[in-house]
């Protein structure tokens, strides 16, 4: 038996107590009954000065995708590429607008746009108002639509129950139908995402093979490239999946984008409890969803993105999906590295529950 959960744009006040029990293998409450941030916590100024300790060469790399690749919609049919225009000035197009036309006197050349953008389109974060669960959070035996640490769907995070009210707007005068009142990626961007990576070249071992990978594999990728994973490390997982978007040039394949490259296997319980005890402060990738998608089958009821339960529903563990990295990893690679220092700052968008992201390494 479940609550009515089709109305999303609920408004009471939730109980004071957002919670009584946690899910098993949670950390909820760990970093306070209100915490938002989750396993950035972990990112300390000791963190910070860890990653600039990386720093012998000076060299940058770039680590997102152009923003309007994949390209397309195959990859995610709920999801497409900006859209730029112009915004609009004395009711004329705001695109090299002379302002001459309205006083003679002055000569200056005005060019100013606005962007239609699907945050999580192409390289990417997901915050922890981006995944939840039915949970039965407070005990009562009936699962509703919670969040990591305990906030709650239909208050916390909140959207319209009209489709109308949802989708690109058709409007000059839109107004904003959905957010997140607690866990929007804006608390991320305030935090701070700076520190030490840490890579995992999956793609030396792998190439672009289309397997699950799990702990037993992951071990031996870790003791063969000598990689240790210490808490408040930021992992990223190279995987050559953003590399073969950017070959493909904006005309990808379903054949290419689903059947290409390596992901974690979600349903491995021993890679989850890796994760767990790591200590990891985030994790991200180059492919699509950093966990193979559709996971590997399991009977009887459960999450369909077991990684993502696992990290942002659980752990408060942002993800970070799209991110290009080959450039980077072959660099560490042919230099016997596998740490630098990672600056990922979100954009500080007030309840988006996702945000494209422009990280840089530096080595």
């Amino acid at each position: 038996m479940t609550r009515d959960d089709t109305k999303t744009d609920v408004t009471a006040e939730p109980v004071t107590t957002r919670w009584r029990r946690r899910p098993p293998g949670s950390n909820w409450g760990d970093f306070g009954p209100d915490d938002q941030l989750g396993r950035l916590n972990l990112i300390t100024p000791q963190k910070v000065r860890e990653g600039i300790s990386e720093v012998r060469e000076g060299l940058t790399f770039c680590l997102s995708l152009p923003l309007d690749l994949p390209g397309g919609n195959l990859l995610n049919p709920r999801r497409h590429p900006p859209v730029i225009r112009p915004t609009i000035r004395n009711n004329r197009p705001n695109m090299n607008y002379r302002l001459m036309d309205d006083d003679a006197n002055q000569t200056d050349v005005i060019s100013d746009d606005l962007v239609v953008m699907y945050l999580q389109y192409s390289t990417q974060w997901d915050s922890f108002a981006h995944a939840g669960q039915m949970f039965d959070a407070n005990g009562d035996g009936l699962p509703e639509p919670i969040y990591y640490n305990g906030y709650q769907g239909g208050f916390h995070i909140f959207g319209p129950s009209d489709p109308e009210d949802a989708g690109v707007p058709t409007t000059r005068a839109p107004r904003t139908t959905s957010g997140a009142r607690a866990l929007g990626i804006e608390n991320m961007a305030s935090h701070g995402v700076q520190g030490r990576g840490v890579m995992i070249d999956l793609h030396a071992h792998f190439g672009r093979q289309h397997i699950a990978v799990g702990y037993d594999q992951l071990m031996r990728v870790l003791e063969h490239d000598g990689v240790e994973v210490e808490a408040g490390d930021m992992v990223l997982l190279h995987t050559g999946f953003a590399q073969s978007l950017i070959e493909m040039a904006g005309q990808p394949t379903l054949e290419a984008l689903h059947g290409t490259c390596t992901a974690l296997d979600g349903r491995d319980q021993r890679l989850l409890q890796w994760i767990t005890d790591s200590g990891l402060a985030i994790l991200a990738a180059d492919n699509y969803a950093v966990e193979a998608l559709p996971a590997v089958n399991h009977v009887g009821c459960c999450a369909a993105l077991p990684l993502h339960e696992h990290c942002l529903f659980k752990l408060g563990i942002h993800l970070g999906e799209i991110w290009h990295l080959t450039p980077l990893a072959n660099w560490l690679r042919a230099h016997g590295r596998h740490r630098f220092l990672l600056t990922a700052p979100p954009l500080r968008l007030p309840g988006a529950v996702g945000s494209p992201a422009t990280p840089i390494a530096t080595v």
